[in-house]
C-alpha cells in the first residue's frame, strides 16, 4: 500500500497487515495516487489516521474517522470549503448513503465525484452493502463515505466494506463504529458488520456498478405519507418512556427520530416543489426541519429530559397539523 497519496495531505495510516485479512491488498485493488491535485484547494490537512481514537472535524466535515488506508466516514459536507476541504485531502470520490439529495454541483467544482446509494438506519440490505462495497473496491481513493451526522449509518456501511474486501475483521470495524460514535441502539447496524464475511471478488464484479450520482428519492407524497408514520412511531416512542417496549421491541426512537430527520432534508430539497407554494409554506417546512434536527440532538445526548422530549413531540404534532390544514390538498 501507498503511504502517501500527494504532498498536499499527510497520511500516515497503520499497515493493515496487523489487523486485516491476507486478502486485503487484492481486495481493494490498486488505488489512486490522487496526484491530481486542484489548484484552489485548501493547504495542508492533516488527515485521520486507523489508530485514532477520536473523530477529527475539518473545515466543514466533521466526525471523520479512518476505516482504512485512504477510506474516511464522516458527516455530510457543510459548504463550499467543506469540498475544498476533501480535495485537501487528496478525495477523489464521495459516497453518500444519507436520504438527502448531495450537492453533486458543488463536489464537482473541486473535481470530486458524488455516488448516491442511500442506506436505512435499521440496518444495509444485503445487495446494497454488496453495491456499497463494489465501489469503494472500484472507484478512485481517497473515498470519503458520509450519512448526515457520520455517526452511524456510513460508520456501518463504510465498516461492512472493509470487513467484506478484507481490510478490516468485523471486530475490528465494530471498533472503528465506535469511534465513529455509532449509538448502541441501532442493533442491526452493528449486526450488519458483526456478521459481515469476505466477499469473493467475482460476487462483487456480479453487482451494478453503474452508480448513481443520485438516487430516486421517495416522491413527495410517499415522503409525507412517511412522515406521518414516523411521527405516530415516536408516540409509541413517548408512551414507553422512549425506550424499546414489549408491545413494539423493534422501534429504536433515535432511529426514528433520525429518519424523520432525513425526509426533511428531502422535502427541502425539492425546490420546484416548494416554489410552488407560497412563502408561509417554505417558512414552516425549513421551522419543522429544524426543529426535528433540534429534537435529534437532545435524544442522542446523553441528557434524558423527558419534559424537554414531550415539549418536542407537542411541537412537531402541531407542526403537521398545521401544514396539513393549510397545504395537504
Amino acid at each position: 500500500m501507498k503511504t502517501a497519496w500527494l504532498s498536499l495531505v499527510v497520511l500516515s495510516v497503520l499497515p493493515f497487515a496487523a489487523s486485516c485479512d491476507s486478502t486485503s491488498s487484492n481486495s481493494l485493488g490498486t488505488a489512486s495516487n490522487g496526484s491530481g491535485a486542484r489548484a484552489n484547494s485548501a493547504a495542508t490537512v492533516i488527515a485521520p489516521q486507523l489508530t485514532d481514537t477520536k473523530p477529527a472535524d475539518l473545515g466543514g466535515i466533521h466526525n471523520v474517522v479512518a476505516y482504512g488506508d485512504g477510506l474516511y466516514s464522516g458527516s455530510a459536507p457543510e459548504g463550499d470549503h467543506a469540498f475544498s476541504t476533501l480535495a485537501a485531502m487528496g478525495v477523489k470520490t464521495i459516497i453518500s448513503v444519507d436520504g438527502a439529495i448531495p450537492d453533486v454541483e458543488a463536489a464537482k467544482k473541486e473535481g470530486l465525484r458524488y455516488v448516491h446509494l442511500p442506506i436505512q438506519y435499521s440496518g444495509i440490505e444485503s445487495e446494497r452493502s454488496k453495491e456499497i462495497a463494489r465501489a469503494v473496491r472500484d472507484l478512485p481513493k481517497p473515498l470519503y463515505l458520509h450519512c448526515h451526522h457520520g455517526k452511524h449509518r456510513s460508520a456501518a456501511a463504510l465498516g461492512s466494506a472493509a470487513v467484506q474486501l478484507g481490510l478490516l475483521k468485523p471486530e475490528d470495524a465494530v471498533a472503528r463504529m465506535k469511534v465513529s460514535g455509532t449509538a448502541p441502539t441501532y442493533k442491526g447496524l452493528y449486526a450488519c458488520v458483526a456478521n459481515e464475511t469476505l466477499r469473493a471478488a467475482s460476487e462483487l464484479d456480479a453487482v451494478n456498478a453503474n452508480f448513481p450520482e443520485v438516487a430516486n428519492p421517495s416522491g413527495i407524497v410517499e415522503a409525507m405519507v412517511e412522515l406521518d408514520e414516523r411521527l405516530d412511531h415516536l408516540k409509541e416512542c413517548e408512551k414507553s418512556g422512549w425506550t424499546p417496549s414489549r408491545e413494539h421491541p423493534d422501534l429504536v426512537a433515535l432511529a426514528e427520530l433520525s429518519r424523520f430527520s432525513d425526509l426533511y432534508r428531502q422535502l427541502e430539497a425539492e425546490s420546484e416543489w416548494i416554489a410552488k407554494h407560497d412563502a408561509k409554506f417554505a417558512e414552516m417546512l425549513a421551522a419543522s426541519a429544524k426543529r426535528a434536527e433540534e429534537f435529534e440532538a437532545a435524544l442522542d445526548s446523553p441528557v434524558r429530559d423527558l419534559a424537554r422530549f414531550s415539549s418536542f413531540m407537542k411541537d412537531m404534532t402541531n407542526d403537521c397539523k398545521a401544514c396539513h390544514v393549510a397545504y395537504r390538498d
